[in-house]
């Protein structure tokens, strides 16, 4: 593994590109979603790289939506970002905008919760809680099941990124939910903390 860019470095960059409390939040969640399955799957060693790759896969989203995956690959660039990072960040654009397919099982699992984390937080919206600490899969297979709801998630996606990972949808959702509760917390008072 190269070069890493710093934790600070990356929210700089990231914070350039995405003033959208939603983007922002959704990169916290996923950052904190790809480490918590670094620990899971025997990667420990490379926890901080993975929560890389989550914090800055949406980079371009927010001012670039329709080149999703390709502006950001020229904005790493020039920011002297590694290239594992861009192979990796963008591999969740496959079959969408890129033609980077998810090879690795960090890049698997980035493309299987990107969406899913998606329609876990609509779904907790939902909830009394607003909380997915009490949220159970049952919940979210139901609205998983109801098309209308959380439309812009895509089923397939999720569908598909749980075959790469070799997992059934259940236990892709079962194990998005831990690692969305590890930080859950620590991202709501950080929110609280850093409002306008």
């Amino acid at each position: 593994m190269s070069n890493l860019i710093s934790r600070e470095d990356a929210w700089k960059l990231l914070t350039k590109y995405n003033q959208e409390p939603f983007h922002l939040k959704h990169a916290l969640v996923m950052e904190s979603v790809m480490k918590y399955f670094a620990r899971e799957l025997g990667y420990e060693d490379e926890e901080e790289f993975w929560g890389r790759v989550g914090l800055l896969h949406d980079l371009d989203f927010e001012q670039f939506p329709k080149q999703h995956c390709i502006k950001q690959q020229e904005i790493m660039r020039e920011a002297g970002i590694s290239e594992d990072i861009i192979r990796a960040t963008c591999s969740h654009g496959y079959g969408i905008t890129v033609d980077i397919k998810p090879e690795h099982e960090m890049e698997k699992v980035l493309y299987a919760t990107d969406e899913l984390t998606g329609l876990i937080g609509a779904v907790v919206l939902m909830r009394p809680s607003k909380s997915v600490q009490d949220l159970g899969v049952k919940s979210v297979m139901k609205k998983f099941k109801t098309e209308k709801f959380a439309a812009g998630c895509s089923r397939d996606i999720i569908k598909q990124g749980a075959e790469m990972l070799g997992w059934d949808l259940t236990e892709l959702i079962e194990k998005t939910i831990q690692a969305m509760r590890a930080e859950e917390d620590a991202i709501e008072a950080w929110f609280e903390a850093n409002k306008e």
